[in-house]
Formats: structure tokens, sequence, C-alpha cells
């Protein structure tokens, strides 16, 4: 416990001093492209922003090249203005074009951002067609509802479990058969013994 603490103690150390540093970075970078005042201030604030944005729609497993998209742009930005005030842009004279990017930047992160909240039901979305797929098995099952309930592993029926919680925590409501069937890769007599066991 005390190893993972000090990992985890390690992790956000760092985490601190990058973000502290990029924050400075893009500030500065704002600040030289003609963005004073509050303003400068507000760009760090974006481009973080939208870097948790994405890495949470990662966390999600929905929609993941989205997330990507997203992630990558903030990256850049992040790792342009780290480099561009690293001594290689004369702050005094910052060129127009970077000035223009500078000054795109809030609609862009606006339509990352927004992309990256509202698009997430997707994966449920995506998980609809497969009904369809899904509707026969149960059909040509009905001969094995005459058989007796197959025996379940624990660990499958912990693992169910495990897939249930997320799903409810993403979805806010419970599994169907069909999706958990869909996520374990199995039949759908079995699907059914563990969703009576959930």
């Amino acid at each position: 416990m005390r190893a993972y603490l000090a990992r985890v103690d390690a992790v956000l150390v760092q985490a601190v001093i990058a973000a502290a540093l990029s924050f400075a970075h893009l500030h500065d970078l704002a600040s030289a492209a003609g963005q004073d005042g509050w303003k400068a201030w507000a760009y760090p604030v974006s481009v973080d922003l939208l870097l948790v944005a994405a890495w949470r729609r990662l966390r999600s497993g929905a929609s993941k090249a989205a997330g990507w998209w997203w992630f990558a742009v903030a990256l850049v930005a992040s790792l342009g203005a780290n480099v561009a005030t690293a001594g290689l842009l004369d702050l005094a004279d910052v060129p127009d074009w970077l000035r223009i990017l500078v000054a795109g930047w809030p609609a862009v992160a606006f339509l990352g951002g927004t992309l990256l909240a509202h698009t997430a039901p997707a994966p449920e979305t995506a998980s609809a067609p497969a009904e369809p797929e899904t509707a026969g098995p149960p059909a040509d099952s009905e001969p094995e509802t005459k058989q007796p309930a197959p025996h379940v592993p624990a660990a499958l029926v912990n693992h169910a479990r495990k897939l249930a919680d997320d799903h409810r925590a993403r979805t806010g409501s419970p599994i169907d058969t069909d999706t958990l069937r869909a996520r374990l890769g199995v039949p759908a007599p079995l699907a059914d013994a563990i969703a009576s066991r959930l």
C-alpha cells in the first residue's frame, strides 16, 4: 500500500509541476500574442480543460477516436507554447500567423469541449444496431430453455458485476441482458443465468 501511495504521490507531484510550467508558458505566449490581462490567463485554463475533457472521454471508453483527436489538439497547443517560449520565438515580435492561431484558439476549444461533452451517449446508440442481430439467438435458444440452467463460474459473475457497475456509472441505468451478453461474448442462456445472479 505504501509503495502504491508513493507512486501516486510522485505522479501527482510531477503532474502539478508539468501543469504549472505549461500554464505559465501558455499565459506568456497568449500575452505576447496580444491577449493581455485576464484573457492571457484564460488561455491556459482553456487548454487544460480541453485536455481534461478529452482524457475523461478516453477513460469512459466512449468514442475513443474523438477523445484521442481532441487530446492531441490540446497537447499540440500546450507543447507548442512550451517550445515557443523556450527561446525559439522572439516574444517581443510574435509573427502574425501565431497571433491568428492564438486568437482562434477559444473557438477551437469551445468546439472540442462541446463535441466531447455532448456526444458521450454514442456507445449506447452504437450498441443499438447490435440488438436486431442479437434478436435471433433468443428465438433459437427456445429449445435450450428446457435444459437445466448452465453452471456460472464465480469469477465470471464477478467480472459481469464490474461490467454492470461500469455500465450503470456511464449510463445511469442497469445493464440489460443483451448488452451483457455482447460485452461478455457468451451465449444467451449463459448471459441469462449470469444476469439472474447480478
